[in-house]
């Protein structure tokens, strides 16, 4: 499926009104110039949900560790195969700042995780197989910020943190602002609005900090920049991804030229964490995929 393969399917079922359904038409016309249209399934707010679980056993996992927690057994058990986290360890952070809000995020993250579980019931996945190490090495190969053979700790250092946090957590907010027009109860809507939000506060603390970062040291900025690159090149979204800016000019907030953040479909989120611009079920930071039917990336080139 394709992006505007999800919003044809979610018209009817977000527009309140029929002037909102001509208004969402239109816009889905306009995305579909040129493209064939293929018909979508329904996807149901379980589905949604479940995806956005997945999501969020991921960043729970890497915040809690870096403080040297896990989240309990009883909070990562489910349908689907539960499976086993690797890497991850306490860091030794030097900035206290840093430590404060590292442990603060880490607590959002695992009530996000509790409040999906108890929204989702006995339908709620369990987590799936998760990789911080060779994943953070994949990724920052790729991104040119290590050479090949060498492995990237992003628990090492408070900076590392900082890069492997920037590489979450925009991705957190894209994907709860793309999966929102896809939810028909309003309740669920509402807690979604809630935690992307939350994502958004925890995206610009962490952009905030790297800014921080790179007045001290120049390399900073061409390395998110790298980051952001790579993400932009996986998804097939286009030119959306942003970084930093540089020590004159700062960029923090990453919008289009209306100042809206963007989203992305839960395909092109699943390009970002497997770590591939291919069609593909599992790998990256999912080494054998998702658990719940999101389970597949887009084929972005």
């Amino acid at each position: 499926m394709s992006d505007n393969n999800f919003l044809g399917n979610a018209v009817n079922r977000s527009a309140e009104t029929k002037a909102d359904r001509d208004g969402l038409n239109a816009m889905v016309a306009a995305a579909e110039q040129g493209n064939d249209v293929a018909e979508a399934p329904e996807i149901s707010d379980s589905t949604i949900l479940n995806f956005a679980l997945n999501l969020e056993y991921l960043e729970a996992e890497f915040y809690l560790r870096a403080g040297g927690q896990t989240l309990p057994d009883d909070m990562t058990t489910g349908t689907g195969t539960r499976g086993e986290v690797i890497g991850g360890r306490p860091v030794m952070f030097q900035n206290p700042v840093i430590r404060k809000f590292a442990a603060e995020i880490a607590a959002d993250e695992r009530a996000h995780v509790a409040f999906l579980r108890n929204a989702l019931g006995s339908a709620a996945v369990s987590r799936p197989a998760i990789s911080l190490d060779q994943s953070f090495t994949a990724a920052a190969l790729a991104a040119g910020l290590i050479k090949p053979g060498e492995t990237f700790d992003a628990y090492a250092n408070d900076l590392n943190f900082l890069f492997a946090a920037f590489l979450f957590e925009d991705v957190g907010v894209t994907a709860f602002k793309g999966a929102a027009p896809f939810i028909s109860n309003k309740t669920y809507l509402d807690a979604a609005a809630g935690l992307l939000a939350t994502e958004a506060y925890h995206a610009g603390i962490v952009r905030t900090s790297l800014y921080n970062e790179g007045m001290i040291n120049d390399a900073v900025f061409d390395a998110v920049q790298k980051i952001s690159n790579v993400r932009g090149a996986v998804d097939g979204v286009g030119g959306d991804d942003q970084g930093i800016g540089t020590k004159a000019e700062l960029n923090l907030v990453p919008t289009d030229p209306e100042g809206r953040a963007f989203g992305r479909s839960p395909e092109h989120i699943l390009n970002i964490v497997y770590l591939t611009a291919d069609r593909a079920s599992s790998g990256g930071f999912y080494p054998n995929g998702l658990n719940g039917d999101l389970r597949e990336s887009a084929q972005a080139h």
